[in-house]
């Protein structure tokens, strides 16, 4: 179960990358002055570093830490 919902999701981050829906306007801005555009991609990268952290604690493999 744990392999499809990972993919998933990692798919649907590739497709909220994309960002289409920001492309020719600048506004509205975000706290009167940051573009929209700009505030998205701050709220995309900063859940995208929690995606990935997500995906070192439970989805790497146990045997590539150990010192054998």
């Amino acid at each position: 179960m744990k392999t499809p919902l990972v993919v998933t999701t990692i798919g649907l981050f590739y497709l909220l990358h994309q960002d289409w829906w920001h492309w020719h306007s600048a506004r509205p801005l975000a706290f009167g002055f940051l573009p929209v555009g700009l505030w998205y991609h701050a709220l995309y990268t900063l859940a995208a570093a929690l995606l990935m952290a997500a995906l070192v604690r439970w989805c790497w493999p146990a045997d590539l830490g150990s010192d054998e």
